[in-house]
């Protein structure tokens, strides 16, 4: 029978790692909610398991977390009655000023709101695959018993899902405040109707995928182009009263807020110093969960 002098001991050893096993399990998920709940499985798993003969408890819970979120992913598929066109996973939310520290390792390594598009198109196969390899250098020996395959079969996954992320999800500026800059001329330029200053600063080959959810349908849509995604974002206008500078999965983005409530939340993905990607959470169901109160003043 487990002591409470063993049970303080596995609790110490398992929050050294939740950390790392939230950022695995937000990657595999994109799920903040679904992401606490693998990791919570993995805790409890750990207490029930005798892990005295694991060396790398770390490894060890690593592979727990990426067995339960992938057979989430698993589940979900078949759950769903017909995919969406478009889904932008849950962003994490954090003042302009700065990440909080709570979330620093689950967006470690640019993990922004366009990356985990594209990882929502992947088959939960090579979705564990690259995030493990790629985002986590688990060796492909360890990655193939979790998925059925042999290593050289699940190399051949990441390396599929690698060519669709390096085609679909470019990545980022390394400067925040010059993407800050462009993101603030975004905005500006809408608010101000100055078309001309709206295409300035998309690339011309951009696209804004918008996620309304089963209750907004009308809002899931995806544009293609800086002549398209101008027009949207010029007739648009309207909303700039409410728009509130956040860092969105660490970027600077933005969330529209009224009365307490999140309308949408916009992320940007901006390279070479223009916008190539807008991703836009305009689901009210999952709005709801969002806490903008640091966002809108009129809210309080």
């Amino acid at each position: 029978m487990t002591g409470v002098g063993d049970r303080d001991w596995l609790t110490e050893r398992f929050e050294e790692h939740r950390g790392r096993l939230r950022a695995v399990a937000y990657r595999m998920l994109g799920s903040v909610s679904e992401a606490d709940d693998a990791v919570q499985d993995a805790w409890l798993r750990m207490r029930r398991a005798d892990t005295s003969e694991v060396d790398n408890l770390g490894a060890w819970l690593t592979t727990v977390v990426a067995r339960v979120s992938l057979n989430m992913l698993r589940s979900r598929q078949t759950r769903r009655e017909a995919p969406l066109d478009v889904h932008v996973p849950d962003p994490i939310l954090s003042p302009d000023s700065g990440v909080d520290p709570q979330d620093q390792a689950v967006l470690a390594d640019s993990v922004g709101l366009a990356l985990l598009v594209v990882l929502e198109t992947l088959t939960p196969a090579e979705r564990l695959a690259f995030v493990l390899h790629d985002m986590f250098a688990v060796p492909f020996d360890e990655i193939a018993p979790m998925i059925d395959r042999t290593p050289d079969a699940a190399r051949q996954l990441a390396s599929r899902a690698r060519r669709r992320v390096r085609g679909q999800a470019p990545a980022p500026d390394p400067d925040v405040q010059r993407q800050r800059e462009v993101v603030d001329a975004f905005f500006a330029a809408s608010q101000a109707g100055d078309f001309e200053a709206l295409v300035a600063v998309l690339h011309p080959d951009v696209v804004l995928r918008s996620d309304g959810g089963r209750a907004r349908p009308g809002m899931t849509f995806t544009l293609h182009g800086a002549q398209a995604v101008g027009g949207q974002a010029f007739a648009s206008g309207r909303l700039s009263p409410f728009v509130r500078r956040a860092l969105v999965n660490g970027t600077p983005g933005a969330v529209v807020a009224m009365r307490g409530q999140a309308q949408f939340v916009m992320a940007f993905t901006v390279a070479e110093g223009r916008i190539v990607a807008i991703d836009v959470l305009a689901d009210p169901e999952r709005l709801r969960t969002l806490d903008v109160s640091a966002f809108d003043p009129s809210g309080t």
